[in-house]
């Protein structure tokens, strides 16, 4: 049975991460390397386990969680499919399932919300843990100056959190922005496609998906 552990330490897989994130480092993104997908992988799982979900499909995310930005190796375009298509290979020659390959790979291969749809649970966790990691730490340009909107909106976050409320149904991501750097109109801008789709990712989890900025409810 392929782990979680057993992908985190393939030296194989970490060399794909970090070339994938330098691809996107020399285009001006942000951070898509280890700390992402770690939290990600981290995410995914804790909002499934306080669903009650089983041990093995928490791991399962755990593992989709940590692949999903692989396809950036090959291509920023349609990251999530190429992604998925590399997945698949990866866990083939490690002897995982069809079962739960066919899980993991369906997952990284509907995360982004160009084209992507939170066919089953594991995607929805991927799409919302993803979605979710707004953060100061992952701008990389280290001159405001030359901020762009993306920079702007992630550096103006400085406190952020994703809770769940089981009695009322609800998955909240709450963010704590600076509009002397961003303003909210910025955020939406930029992250409507995303909030989006994890309104249909809370959905699919029996959830209603809520966002709250500086104390204000928009969703």
């Amino acid at each position: 049975m392929v782990r979680f552990e057993d992908i985190k330490n393939d030296s194989a897989i970490r060399a794909y991460i970090k070339a994938a994130d330098d691809s996107l480092l020399s285009l001006g993104y942000t951070e898509h390397s280890f700390a992402h997908v770690t939290m990600v992988s981290t995410t995914a799982a804790r909002i499934l386990e306080i669903l009650g979900f089983d041990e093995r499909t928490l791991e399962l995310s755990r593992i989709a969680g940590y692949l999903h930005d692989i396809g950036n190796l090959v291509n920023r375009s349609e990251h999530s499919q190429s992604g998925a298509v590399m997945a698949f290979r990866i866990l083939d020659n490690m002897g995982m399932t069809a079962e739960e390959i066919a899980t993991i790979v369906t997952a990284i291969g509907n995360h982004d919300e160009g084209n992507g749809v939170p066919v089953n649970e594991v995607a929805a966790a991927l799409i919302l843990a993803d979605k979710s990691d707004v953060r100061r730490s992952r701008v990389r340009n280290s001159d405001p100056a030359t901020f762009d909107i993306h920079d702007r909106v992630n550096y103006s976050v400085f406190e952020s959190s994703l809770d769940i409320d089981t009695e009322a149904k609800t998955v909240r991501l709450t963010l704590k922005i600076d509009t002397d750097i961003s303003s909210i109109m910025d955020y939406f801008e930029i992250f409507l496609g995303r909030m989006t789709l994890c309104c249909r990712a809370a959905e699919r989890l029996g959830l209603t998906f809520k966002l709250t900025i500086n104390e204000q409810n928009f969703i």
